[in-house]
């Protein structure tokens, strides 16, 4: 357990250093969620937009911060050296990976606040329900960028995935414009996005509407199920 608290505290430091994880996981989500509230003129709005920004820290983490750090672990040999030494290398991919889930839920703790104390927004739904839905969304997005990591062979390919599955799903999952707004044709395409999916269940949840969502939360399911599985046959240490 000592050498996972190392771990977790040098990923957090590192993550410091370049600060990206942060922006985009942290301090976009807090800005976008203000902007949000301004605009809001009802609290169903204001609940709407809360559950949508809150999945910004896991798709940020979990689509393009994961992948890349453990891209570039492998690709620098910092994960083959861990394995001729009684520390496993395996204790390093979960301590970053708890970092990220740490940063997602700060993140959407942050956006709660803005959201309550900003804006007066009125949570009417289940706690509960809401955070066993923000975790299934926080393991099957990061399960998408294990996928990522395992099977992309170079840091910048790994970057280039990354950003090609990163702005689509952040732009056209409702995280960022409502898909209301959004024409018929976009909106059809968002529904391929798993955040979409993810979104649709936490509004379900904050707006106090009967769950009629099993098609999403199976989507998701699935996805954790056999990302976790195609991540862990398919992983390179080097």
């Amino acid at each position: 357990m000592r050498t996972f608290w190392l771990f977790y505290t040098a990923e957090f430091k590192l993550s410091l250093r370049e600060m990206s994880s942060f922006i985009f996981g942290l301090f976009l989500p807090i800005g976008l969620m203000a902007l949000m509230g301004f605009l809001a003129s009802s609290n169903e709005e204001l609940t709407s937009s809360f559950a949508a920004v809150a999945t910004i820290g896991i798709v940020s983490t979990g689509v393009m911060s994961l992948p890349l750090s453990l891209s570039s672990y492998r690709e620098k040999k910092v994960l083959k050296r861990y394995k001729v030494t009684p520390v496993s290398p395996s204790q390093l991919l979960l301590a970053h990976v708890a970092y990220c889930f740490s940063l997602s839920i700060v993140s959407m703790l942050a956006v709660y606040l803005v959201a309550t104390l900003g804006f007066g927004m009125t949570f009417a739904g289940s706690y509960v329900r809401f955070i066993l839905f923000y975790v299934i969304i926080m393991v099957s997005i990061h399960a998408i960028g294990m996928v990522i990591a395992s099977l992309s062979p170079r840091e910048k390919t790994t970057g280039a995935i990354s950003s090609a599955v990163f702005f689509p799903m952040f732009l056209l999952s409702g995280a960022t414009i409502p898909l209301s707004v959004m024409p018929s044709a976009l909106e059809s395409l968002g529904q391929i996005f798993p955040l979409t999916h993810g979104i649709q269940l936490l509004q379900t949840t904050v707006q106090q509407q009967p769950f009629d969502h099993w098609f999403s939360l199976f989507i998701l399911l699935m996805i954790s199920l056999i990302g976790v599985v195609v991540s862990i046959r398919s992983f390179k240490w080097e």
